[in-house]
């Protein structure tokens, strides 16, 4: 094998090499062949991409090192680009080969460092630097985050809208480890596809208060497919305040607020009446209007009849984009901790509302228990990401064995839950 010759440290050795015998060749410092300064090893290991000339590499090609003999090893490979992106890859179980498992960013410059050992377990290094060609098709992969900046309660899910489709799973998974969610303090998480165009985040339980999100997409350069590749992308940063979760129970006709898991409150309210039942389940707070116009014929109830009604309404807190709030209902007050008498929203007195709307945030929770309505839907009328189990949410990511897009499994809540 030929490589640079190094420069070996022999002065008080001898003792050693004898007592360890004839397969000692030298020694560092310390009397490690590790601890030797590593040797050029250019001569040691082959690129399958080239770098002539100034001549880019394409980044469809699985990037490859390898022994160019079967003498030493290879002991490690680390490729990352400019931004900051490593490549993944396999290391043989001989170390005569490492090639990558991920794809190479277009457009992008990487610097790779390869750690080999020679026959003697001394170590060598070789460091190269190449530059990817641009991609092959102007199609690009555009991410927007939400929510918008800012501070939201601790049940507010992270968003990931795409501009185009992404229906294969091998596709999905290159999409998915791209896009990048890190909290402080951090907590376990996991994306879910909730439908071809759109991805869900969210930990395993509710966001810590005072927590710290960062959010950003990887995405820019790498290929997803023959004709898509990923494009540039804003990214987001989100606290949370203090934890607040609020439980209307509809058998009690009370409200419990919760902050940071003490009582802070609890407000008598009158839930859906039988026929209109309040949905069960955790709802996200999705925006507060302090006017809103209610009227029946936007949620199907024909003008005129018994049920119909057009009512101005003070501090609205929304939870489903079908029409649910938890809002001020003066008619209802003498119902209101007695019975249920609304057509599916909380209601509460004026001042009571006031003080709710007051003290919520976007993204804080409320749950509905004992209610005889439906369940929560999981997605698309508001954020009931939370009813899904842990187990089920899972299933939803492109990167465990089993994928689902339509969860069903939900879980009933108990009143004293928090």
């Amino acid at each position: 094998m030929n490589h640079t010759p190094r420069t070996r440290t022999v002065v008080s050795c001898t003792l050693l090499v004898a007592a360890l015998g004839a397969g000692v060749t030298g020694c560092g410092s310390d009397g490690n062949p590790l601890s030797a300064t590593p040797y050029d090893a250019a001569d040691q290991i082959s690129f399958n991409s080239s770098t002539d000339n100034g001549k880019k590499v394409d980044p469809d090609k699985p990037l490859e090192v390898t022994l160019k003999d079967d003498e030493g090893r290879i002991t490690d490979v680390t490729a990352q680009d400019s931004t900051g992106r490593y490549v993944a890859g396999e290391l043989s179980a001989d170390g005569s080969r490492w090639h990558s498992t991920s794809p190479l960013a277009a457009n992008a410059h990487y610097t790779v460092r390869v750690s080999t050992e020679d026959e003697d377990g001394a170590p060598g290094r070789e460091v190269l630097t190449f530059d990817t060609s641009k991609p092959s098709s102007t199609k690009r992969l555009n991410v927007t985050f939400g929510p918008d900046a800012g501070e939201y309660g601790v049940g507010q899910p992270i968003t990931a809208q795409l501009d185009h489709e992404v229906k294969d799973k091998a596709q999905r998974a290159i999409v998915e480890r791209a896009l990048r969610v890190d909290s402080t303090p951090a907590v376990q998480g996991s994306w879910y596809w909730v439908s071809d165009k759109e991805l869900h985040y969210r930990p395993k339980e509710y966001w810590p208060a005072h927590a710290t999100i960062r959010v950003h997409s990887n995405l820019d350069g790498l290929k997803i497919s023959d004709r898509l590749w990923g494009g540039k992308s804003k990214s987001l940063k989100i606290t949370t305040g203090d934890k607040l979760v609020a439980v209307a129970d509809a058998a009690s006709h009370e409200m419990t607020v919760y902050k940071n898991d003490e009582e802070i409150n609890e407000i008598p309210i009158t839930t859906g009446k039988p026929g209109f039942d309040t949905r069960n389940g955790i709802k996200v707070v999705l925006a507060k209007q302090y006017y809103v116009r209610m009227r029946s014929a936007t949620v199907g109830i024909a003008a005129g009849s018994s049920d119909s009604y057009d009512l101005p309404v003070y501090y609205a807190t929304r939870v489903t984009w079908s029409g649910e709030y938890v809002h001020a209902a003066p008619w209802s007050v003498g119902s209101q901790g007695y019975a249920n008498v609304s057509h599916g929203c909380t209601g509460m007195s004026t001042s009571n509302a006031e003080w709710f709307f007051n003290t919520v945030r976007e993204g804080d929770i409320v749950k509905a228990v004992n209610s005889g309505g439906d369940d929560m839907e999981p997605f698309g009328n508001g954020f009931g990401d939370w009813n899904v189990t842990w187990k089920t949410w899972q299933t939803g990511s492109a990167l465990t064995k089993t994928g689902a897009t339509t969860p069903q499994d939900t879980s009933r809540l108990k009143p004293t839950a928090v």
